[in-house]
This record gives structure tokens, C-alpha cells and sequence, in this order.
């Protein structure tokens, strides 16, 4: 049995690593600020005896023994960061600085999740882990991106100065059950207008292409890096390299709900990347042959189940 923090484990993708890990016997530290995460998430794990809730910023030091931290704290979608952007920054280096010090005295081993748009909007496709990315540092999504870009340079300079124990995974479009309903990301808006019968709001021409990786698959991913081997510290690419246009997805939801939504396109957010995809060979070298193994029609049907039981209770 390890001690694990988790912070951000109320959240989306935290929720479910918390499930993980202490199915496979392991004793969680949640930690959390309820910004964007919610107790709904975790309140199933509460009765656990080796599960622990704690409410806390992790802009401000946090001391525990532990032997892994995850983390994971920090608002992911640009509804989220974008309104309150100084947090969202603050989140992302000061978090940084904070779990690192952690991490130090304690000699734990720490994973970064940090993101794909770390890659801005790129120019060479797909993104290897080597591409430096096109980023605005000035834009209105900057707040995340160099946040996140940010905190892998404090991991990498804490290994070199300190020799501090890292991983950093570089987490690309993720969907799944707990999704926030109002994040603004488009599986969540598509599943939700669909499901309302309401239009579904495309940006741009629909053209655009995304790769959408179910939440078990990066879970799989994020858990095999931190037992990867101590000289590989990333960071690596964990993402699905399928490939879809907007127009796609949303055909793929209207399909599997049955709906009668209309297609609606809205002008497009700046800074929106026009493509994104991960080139995952070094994840497949690295991390025991990981690849993603469920596919966008499987994880959707089980996304749309999650979204339907949410909003019949909502009415």
C-alpha cells in the first residue's frame, strides 16, 4: 500500500484516479478547492477508510508524508480558466512550486499533468514530444498554456538542480462520465445540446480536428508513467491518435442520442488551434506498449449515459 496525493482529485479526471488507486489498494489524499472539481465527484469514495477529503488551494504550501503526488489541480477548459486568469496562472506555477517543495523534503516521487496545449496551435503535425509548439504568450488562452508550460520547466529544473523524482504527461483532449456540464469543452457542450434538442454550436467551419481520449485510457497511461523507470522523467504524450473534425463528433452524438439537433456555426474563439493529435510512439516505447484501447463510439455511448442521468435529475 502507497500514501497518494492527489490534488485536483475532486475533479474530473482526478475523481476517477482516486477511484483507481484505491481500487488497486492504495491510501488517497484528495485534495482539493472545489473551484472546478465538486464533492458529487468523490462522495461514493467517503466510507473508504484509506480515503481522505481535504479543502485546499494549492497556491498555498501543503505538508503531508506521502510516497507519490499526482498533480492535478488546476481549471482545464477555457470557460474555466479564462475566468479568473490570474488564478489560473497562480494555480499552475504556485501549485508547482508548492507540490515540488513537497515532493523534495519528502523525497516522493511527483507526476505533472500538464496538456496538450502546451503545443498552442501547431505547425507540425502530428506533435511529438520534441516540438516546441506555437504558443501565444500574450492571448487570451495564454493564462493556461504558459502556466502549464511554466510548471514543466519548474519540474525539469527541480530534477536537475535537486534531483527531485518527476514524470510529466502531456494530457491531450479527455472526455468521460463527470465531465462539468457548463466546461464549454465540445464533448460535454455537444452531448448536453444534444440531449437537450437543442442546436449544436460548432466554432469556425467545423473543419477543425481534435483526438479524444477516453478517461480510462489516460488513467492507464498516467498510472504506468509514474511506475516507469526513474531516469524517464518526460514528458510524454497521452492522448488518442484518431483524428476528428468537429462536424464528425457531432454527427457521432446526434447519432447515438437519437436527437433532432440542428447544426449551429458560431465564429471562432481566438488562439483555437486548427489541429491537434499526438504523435504517442514514445509513450509506446516508454510505457509498456500503452495505447489507447476505447474507442470514441464506445467511450461516447458511456459519456451520453453519464449526461442523461445528470440532466433527468437536474428536471
Amino acid at each position: 500500500m502507497k500514501r497518494i496525493l492527489i490534488t485536483g482529485g475532486a475533479g474530473f479526471i482526478g475523481s476517477h484516479l482516486c477511484e483507481r488507486l484505491l481500487k488497486e489498494g492504495n491510501e488517497v489524499i484528495c485534495l482539493d478547492n472545489y473551484f472546478t472539481g465538486s464533492k458529487s465527484n468523490i462522495v461514493h469514495l467517503l466510507e473508504n477508510p484509506y480515503f481522505e477529503l481535504i479543502r485546499h488551494d494549492v497556491t498555498h504550501p501543503y505538508f503531508v508524508e506521502v510516497d507519490e503526488i499526482y498533480n492535478l489541480a488546476c481549471p482545464a477548459s477555457p470557460v474555466h480558466y479564462q475566468y479568473n486568469s490570474i488564478k489560473t496562472i497562480k494555480t499552475s506555477v504556485m501549485g508547482a512550486i508548492n507540490m515540488l517543495g513537497l515532493a523534495k523534503r519528502i523525497k516522493a516521487r511527483i507526476l505533472q499533468a500538464s496538456t496538450s496545449e502546451v503545443y498552442g496551435d501547431p505547425l507540425e503535425h502530428p506533435q511529438p514530444e520534441s516540438y516546441w509548439g506555437n504558443v501565444n504568450p500574450i492571448g487570451v488562452r495564454s493564462c493556461y498554456d504558459e502556466g502549464k508550460r511554466c510548471a514543466e520547466s519548474l519540474f525539469l529544473n527541480y530534477h536537475r538542480q535537486n534531483n527531485v523524482d518527476i514524470k510529466i504527461v502531456r494530457i491531450f483532449n479527455t472526455y468521460g462520465p463527470r465531465m462539468h456540464p457548463n466546461d464549454g469543452r465540445v464533448v460535454s457542450n455537444f452531448i448536453v445540446q444534444a440531449l437537450k434538442g437543442e442546436s449544436i454550436t460548432i466554432f469556425g467551419d467545423g473543419s477543425q480536428t481534435r483526438s479524444f481520449q477516453y478517461v480510462d485510457d489516460l488513467l492507464e497511461g498516467m498510472i504506468r508513467m509514474m511506475k516507469s523507470k526513474k531516469s524517464f522523467t518526460g514528458p510524454v504524450n497521452l492522448g488518442n491518435p484518431n483524428e476528428f473534425s468537429m462536424i464528425q463528433l457531432a454527427n457521432e452524438i446526434i447519432d447515438i442520442t437519437g436527437s433532432k439537433s440542428t447544426i449551429k456555426y458560431l465564429p471562432l474563439p481566438e488562439d483555437d488551434p486548427s489541429q491537434r493529435q499526438p504523435d504517442i510512439s514514445l509513450a509506446e516505447k516508454e510505457l509498456n506498449n500503452w495505447q489507447p484501447v476505447i474507442q470514441l463510439r464506445k467511450g461516447l455511448e458511456k459519456t451520453v449515459t453519464y449526461f442523461d442521468k445528470l440532466l433527468t435529475k437536474e428536471l
